[in-house]
């Protein structure tokens, strides 16, 4: 799949700079660009007067401003079974955060989880923090997270770091490694007390390349398909996810 066509279907995380004066970055402009002139994609908008403000400072069409959906934490439980539903039967849909990136501490953690549940994509227009995008694309809860960052990389050191992660960290976890160890790192975890939990892989994030992958250790291990190493990043869910 070429690089632009990983946006013409699914949802699409859209980060926006924090500083409303500075401008938009480029790729997210074009993609942008794509949905305004596609009538049947969904525009979702934290607030509707910020989101216009915004939309006419990034030069992009007046006229599309009618189509935006104010999608929030007042408007989520009404309009959550709607959405779902359309991107479910292959409608495309941008959502953008006021300032910074969707689905992070923002709207869209729950649209971004159906969608996993339900075989849709979903990707994100470049962001520079492959902790937060990972943790926005897993849609998993992460409400409350811990960065255990690299493990040992040799196997009885990592075996017990794993369990101590187990035993004392029931939030979302976030691992990373070289890319030549994914593989065994995956496979370490489904050999320790996490093996239970559901795991989000995410690689190559915001290349040509970028995979997604998500399920439990075996199913994301059986889906790899050859895929021995990557830039990656993996997210554990939580013990208890809310």
């Amino acid at each position: 799949m070429s690089f632009p066509e990983i946006f013409k279907k699914g949802l699409i995380l859209i980060p926006t700079p924090i500083e409303d004066s500075l401008p938009l970055e480029p790729i997210a402009l074009e993609v942008l660009k794509d949905a305004a002139a596609d009538p049947a994609t969904l525009l979702l908008v934290e607030e509707l007067k910020a989101g216009r403000t915004r939309w006419l400072r990034w030069g992009l069409p007046r006229e599309t401003i009618e189509r935006f959906t104010a999608y929030n934490e007042h408007t989520e439980s009404e309009l959550f079974p709607r959405i779902a539903n359309e991107l479910r039967n292959g409608t495309r849909a941008v959502i953008l955060s006021d300032g910074g990136l969707p689905a992070f501490c923002d709207p869209g953690q729950r649209l971004v989880d159906a969608c996993h549940e339900a075989g849709i994509k979903v990707t994100a227009t470049p962001f520079p923090n492959s902790i937060a995008l990972a943790l926005a694309l897993s849609g998993f809860d992460h409400r409350s997270f811990h960065f255990a960052g690299f493990l040992p990389a040799q196997g009885e050191e990592r075996k017990r770091s794993l369990e101590q992660l187990q035993a004392t960290q029931k939030c979302t976890l976030v691992l990373m490694d070289t890319p030549y160890r994914m593989k065994a790192l995956l496979q370490a975890v489904g050999e320790s007390a996490l093996k239970n939990r559901k795991i989000f892989l995410a690689t190559g994030l915001n290349s040509p390349a970028e995979q997604l992958f998500r399920g439990k250790v075996k199913d994301v291990l059986s889906a790899l398909q050859g895929l021995e190493k990557a830039e990656f990043v993996l997210v554990v869910e939580g013990a208890t996810p809310r």
